[in-house]
């Protein structure tokens, strides 16, 4: 309850993750700010939540490749509230052996890994006020090896990193900054990766809990470090991954 009337801005609200919060942080009473580069799901997002009933839900369409200062002017413009939330939910992943990443997949994976992150961030930097919190969605990624995952790992390392310093800097601010960092999760997309057992078996094996995350798991912990009741946490990875780290 502590979200309710809250102004959150969500990134990557289009799909997946993003999506799924902007749901349930609408469910709950906040005023979502929900930022896609894609029209149609921004409209899908709208009208699925007319139904729900809630808070409130406004929509900006902006593509967090554009250049530094299209976004910047974007959503110096647009954003007209002050904000006591964002996360920071858009990611791609070109999952390739490291020989076959291309100059335009690293290009593509680093600028709306953590450019855009750090972009948006400075940009709504003068529209958060004190116990604003700042949410950014990393993986498990960050600090454990995958088969093909090297350029979309270093953005997550990066994310990290970012998230620390943030944390350091704005702290006085009374601006609060942590991570999520997930492992597989059933997204549309996860399903769809993590179908064949012969990839997935692996890496099953290594998780206790023997099954990958589903997105509401994710949600509600980006809806743990946004609210009051993580008051005290500030600068924090926090690992979805069912235990795999314990091995």
């Amino acid at each position: 309850m502590s979200l309710k009337n809250k102004n959150i801005l969500v990134t990557g609200a289009g799909q997946g993750i993003g999506n799924a919060l902007c749901k349930q942080l609408f469910i709950i009473g906040a005023n979502v700010i929900a930022v896609s580069r894609n029209a149609a799901h921004l409209d899908s997002l709208k009208s699925d939540c007319s139904r729900l009933g809630g808070g409130n839900i406004t929509t900006l369409q902006l593509d967090l490749t554009d250049s530094w200062d299209v976004i910047r002017k974007t959503l110096q413009s647009e954003v007209k509230v002050t904000l006591n939330g964002l996360v920071n939910n858009a990611g791609v992943a070109y999952i390739k052996p490291f020989e076959e990443i291309t100059e335009d997949d690293f290009e593509a994976t680093f600028n709306v890994n953590i450019k855009a992150v750090f972009n948006v961030t400075q940009s709504l930097l003068p529209k958060f006020r004190e116990g604003s919190n700042i949410v950014n969605v990393s993986s498990l990624a960050s600090t454990r090896s995958f088969d093909g995952h090297s350029a979309y790992s270093a953005t997550k390392a990066a994310v990290d990193s970012l998230t620390k310093s943030l944390a350091l800097e704005l702290g006085p601010k009374k601006i609060r900054v942590n991570s999520v960092n997930p492992t597989v999760i059933l997204t549309n997309m996860g399903r769809e990766n993590w179908s064949d057992p012969k990839k997935a078996d692996p890496l099953l094996n290594h998780i206790p809990l023997h099954r990958f995350g589903e997105v509401e798991e994710v949600v509600k912990a980006i809806i743990y470090l946004l609210g009051d009741e993580s008051s005290y946490v500030n600068g924090h990875q926090l690992f979805l991954e069912g235990g795999y780290s314990v091995q």
